[in-house]
């Protein structure tokens, strides 16, 4: 009885700890998404910028 409830403790501990990495892998990868995204805002920003001022 104890073999059995430890088993089925241990699986349900071992699908937390998957959901629980799954969960980081995608908040790390909108994160990243979000600096990428950020820096090709700033970089057509200074694109733009230093476009204009050749121009004057």
């Amino acid at each position: 009885m104890g073999k059995t409830v430890l088993t089925v403790f241990g699986v349900i501990l071992a699908v937390w700890l998957v959901m629980t990495v799954i969960g980081s892998i995608f908040a790390m990868m909108k994160f990243f998404f979000f600096i990428g995204f950020v820096a090709v805002l700033v970089v057509l920003a200074v694109t733009a910028v230093s476009k204009m001022s050749k121009s004057n």
